[in-house]
């Protein structure tokens, strides 16, 4: 009788934390407990409790409503670095792994040289020169990050592109064009996906971390990373002001880590019948 593969405890872990802040985030783009923007003087600096869970911060501004839209901000420019990331170095990967010749030396090279700067370091230069904004951001990040998604992919295609079946394409007549498109590209979704999952955490991270600096989204649009900075003249008189946004990028992390290692796991034929 064969037996029914259980779900590792790791990714139902990761599947419920992920699941819960990408909800808080859909929530918040229609309801949520209070005005994450309205400044209530009457009310600053209130701890958890009663018409405010988890109390208020120093304008007076509701912080679960505050956190729940930094979720849908944070979960938004991840997803759209993500997105420009997988794209661009998809395309560049493919077309240099299965070309080959001068042009992927070239462009190899100035790959390398991108990936020899931390990709936080990267994203403050491109910053710098496109300024503090939402697709500012996503755009620094982006390119900070698509160079590790270029050496994934043309690694993958370097070890596909003599194999039987894209020679058989060849000899149908196929182009050059049709072949990588039709039968090189849908061969790098799995490393593909276990990249994505894993970039999703570092550009989190990377957006707190900017935000913390005073280079992300601008005030008074709430993120976590703007939060725990505006929280540290606070740290002794409502420690939970720095807690809440930290531990909510903590959790986030976990979650996305967890999950990735199921991703990877289930896509590792090595990994087929393991238990």
């Amino acid at each position: 009788m064969k037996r029914k593969k259980r779900i590792p405890l790791n990714a139902l872990i990761g599947i419920a934390i992920v699941g819960l802040i990408v909800a808080a985030a859909l929530v918040s783009l229609v309801w949520t407990p209070h005005d994450p923007l309205r400044i209530n003087f009457g009310s600053r600096l209130k701890l958890p409790g009663g018409a405010f869970p988890l109390g208020t911060d120093e304008f007076g501004r509701d912080e679960l409503s505050r956190l729940m839209a930094g979720a849908a901000t944070s979960v938004w420019i991840a997803t759209l670095t993500v997105g420009f990331s997988i794209v661009m170095g998809s395309i560049v990967g493919v077309l240099t792994g299965f070309l080959r010749g001068w042009t992927d030396r070239i462009v190899m090279a100035f790959n390398n040289a991108l990936l020899a700067f931390p990709g936080l370091l990267l994203a403050l230069g491109l910053l710098a020169v496109v300024g503090a904004n939402q697709y500012g951001i996503v755009l620094a990040l982006g390119l900070a990050y698509t160079p590790s998604v270029t050496r994934i992919v043309r690694g993958t295609v370097l070890s596909l592109r003599e194999k039987e079946f894209i020679e058989s394409s060849r000899v149908l007549g196929n182009s050059e064009l049709y072949t990588m498109v039709r039968h090189v590209l849908p061969n790098c979704t799995a490393p593909l996906t276990v990249l994505a999952t894993s970039m999703f955490g570092w550009v989190i991270l990377a957006e707190s971390a900017l935000s913390f600096l005073g280079l992300g989204v601008p005030p008074p649009a709430p993120t976590w990373g703007n939060m725990l900075a505006s929280a540290r003249p606070f740290m002794a008189q409502a420690s939970y002001l720095s807690i809440l946004p930290g531990l909510c990028i903590a959790l986030t992390l976990l979650g996305i880590n967890l999950l990735g290692d199921a991703v990877r796991d289930w896509l590792d034929p090595r990994m087929k019948g393991v238990q």
